[in-house]
This record gives C-alpha cells, structure tokens and sequence, in this order.
C-alpha cells in the first residue's frame, strides 16, 4: 500500500469493526488520521479502538445503526465533537441475505437489505455532506459490489441495493463537485471478510469454485479494499469522482 499522510485529517468508515471496515481503519490510522469506527456492534469498534490507540492512534468507537438516520446524524457530530472536523468518508456498512429465489422473498428481508444498503449510504452521505460542504472540503467513498456492476440470480434485492449505491455516488458526485466534495465507489469483488465466511459455512458457495472463477485465481484481501478506498480519499485521485471502481481482480472484464 502507498504511504499516505493524513495527518490532521479525520475519517469515518461504518461497518468499521470487521472485513475491509477493519483494514480501511487501520490503513487510514497507520496513515495518521482521527478515525470514527461506526458499527452497529459497539463492543466490537471500541475493542478496535482500544487497540488502536493503545499503539498511539486517535479513534473513537460509536455506536450506529446506518439504517436509522438519526443515529448517523449523531455519530456525524460525535465526531467533529472528537476531531475537529470530517474530512473523508468510507460508507461501507452493508449486509447479504441469503439467496432467495425472487418471487419468494419476504417483505422484511427486501427491507431490511433496503435499510443498511441503499438508505444507509444515503443517510451517511446527507450527513457527511453538511460538514464537508461547512469545509469546503471533502471525499466519499461509498462501498458498492461487483454486485452493483452485474446482476446474480437469487439475489435480486441485494444486487439491486449495490446498483444502487452506484446511482447515488454518481448522482450526488455530480451535486456536490462545486463544493469541493468529491464522491466515488468500489465495487469489490469476493473479498475474505466475515461475511464471506459466514456465506460459505450457509453452504451458498464453495471457495475454491469462486477462487477459479477470478482471473487472478484467488479471493481478495481487504486490505486491497483499504487500498483503493485511500487512493480515492488522497489528492492522489484529486480529479477523480463520479467512478464506480471495480476491485475484483478482472471479474467483470
């Protein structure tokens, strides 16, 4: 990973306790940035942070449910409470029900996919945005899918969350570039996070099938997320916005 240096600079990722939320935190602290871990899993963030700081990094640990918008309201002030301000954005909380042949699938799971993915990007942004346009200054990146970028039978409402994600980075990159804000997605292809595991142990794929199906030959890292996911936020890709990123090791090519 490059070396970046963000110090004096704050960041905020959700679902940042485990998978690419985890490895985004802690390249972006390594980097010397203030951190917010938002998750909806407090216990998990504040041993994050506790062990964070302990190595010398400034975090806080906040407790949210990306689906409720008034609860990102607050972990928004909380942090610029904490830091001082919100300088750079990774969007990241999301879930995957498993698969369920569409002309099936209940109304509580199609909301519950609805809330964290598709709303909780919205509420995340919205509220991120009020500070960042206070700045003048700031950079979002939202975590969409190779899920956003083609389609997968059984999991219509998940994919359809992702494209989603898509719509809104683009859409508010559009808004918001006067301002001095810039919005960008990643599309990550099968990442070795916990969700993925949990995917496996369902029995809803075998990992080896997946691995042979990349043209690299094996599932991603998060840290190759966190990578991408600085990049994005630097001055690095100052004139990038608007983009939706595949990280997939050549899945969609």
């Amino acid at each position: 990973m490059l070396n970046y240096d963000f110090s004096g600079k704050t960041a905020f990722v959700t679902g940042g306790s485990a998978g690419m939320g985890e490895a985004t935190v802690r390249a972006f602290a390594n980097a010397g940035a203030a951190v917010a871990i938002i998750d909806w899993n407090g216990d998990a963030a504040q041993a994050l942070s506790n062990e964070l700081n302990a190595a010398g990094a400034k975090t806080i640990a906040i407790t949210c449910d990306v689906s409720n918008e008034g609860q990102v309201r607050d972990a928004v002030a909380a942090t610029v409470d904490a830091f001082g301000s919100l300088d750079m954005a990774f969007n990241n909380a999301g879930i995957q029900n498993p698969p369920t042949d569409a002309s099936v699938e209940t109304e509580e799971a199609f909301d519950a996919t609805v809330a964290v993915n598709l709303k909780g990007v919205w509420a995340s942004m919205k509220h991120e945005l009020v500070q960042m346009r206070k700045q003048g200054s700031g950079a979002i990146v939202n975590c969409s899918s190779l899920g956003g970028l083609v389609g997968g039978a059984g999991r219509a409402t998940y994919h359809g969350t992702k494209h989603g994600v898509i719509g809104q980075t683009k859409s508010v990159a559009l808004e918001q570039g006067q301002f001095g804000i810039r919005v960008n997605a990643v599309c990550p292809g099968t990442i070795a996070t916990p969700m993925v595991d949990r995917m496996v142990a369902r029995g809803e794929f075998d990992l080896e099938t997946v691995a042979a199906g990349v043209p690299i030959g094996r599932l991603g890292r998060p840290d190759e997320i966190a990578a991408a996911v600085l990049w994005l936020s630097s001055d690095d890709a100052s004139y990038v916005t608007g983009v939706a990123l595949p990280v997939d090791a050549g899945h969609t090519a």
